[in-house]
């Protein structure tokens, strides 16, 4: 390989993994400016004379949040929507309050790891390799106790005790994105074709169109 062409190969390489998280930021902070109108791959940065300390601060996530979802689960977001400070500094965080046998449903985070401290109660939590091996790594978690969920792969949370649990998690993106598999796949707009869901899932089509009115 010509010395130029093996230079530009080393340099694609290195620029996708420098570019595969938030990218770093260029001075102390880009406090976001969720107004302005330019559209850019994160947020537009406020002028820094205007910047308050309230630009950088939250609260609440010592109040428990109504759980009214049928899965038994509610996430408390903190991330650059509610913080603007967050912005360009590659991190968030979430609370999430468990009902009694409550899921955190399936999901994965496209643009995150994520490390999940249980605070209050007896979790079971877990992810799912990638394609071919699609292995599950489970743990059970008490107060107190730590799990990695690696960035992108599929992942989970049950409260198995039989009372209220608690986890806060944090995240290596500003916005880490979330997408749930079973929304994701029933819940579609527009549906995804039963006919093609029925193949995936080696199922009928009307219980797919079952599975898919309840979302």
């Amino acid at each position: 390989m010509a010395a130029p062409l093996l230079f530009l190969t080393l340099l694609a390489i290195t620029c996708s993994v420098a570019w595969a998280s938030d990218p770093s930021p260029l001075q102390d902070f880009c406090v976001a400016d969720p107004n302005s109108p330019v559209k850019v791959n994160g947020l537009v940065c406020k002028d820094p004379k205007l910047v308050e300390a309230k630009d950088f601060f939250g609260s609440g996530l010592n109040v428990a949040a109504q759980i009214t979802n049928p899965v038994g689960s509610q996430v408390t977001p903190v991330n650059v929507v509610q913080i603007p400070g967050l912005n360009t500094l590659g991190i968030s965080l979430a609370r999430i309050d468990f009902a009694p046998w409550g899921i955190n449903a399936p999901h994965t985070h496209p643009r995150a790891s994520e490390i999940l401290t249980v605070l209050e109660g007896t979790l079971l939590v877990g992810f799912v390799t990638s394609n071919p091996e699609n292995r599950l790594i489970t743990k059970t978690l008490n107060k107190g106790d730590v799990f990695v969920f690696p960035v992108g792969l599929i992942h989970f949370q049950q409260n198995i005790g039989y009372g209220p649990a608690v986890a806060l998690a944090a995240l290596s993106s500003q916005n880490p994105g979330v997408v749930t598999i079973a929304n994701a796949v029933f819940g579609s707009k527009p549906d995804i074709s039963t006919d093609i869901l029925a193949k995936a899932f080696q199922t009928d089509p009307a219980i797919i169109a079952n599975i898919q009115a309840k979302f």
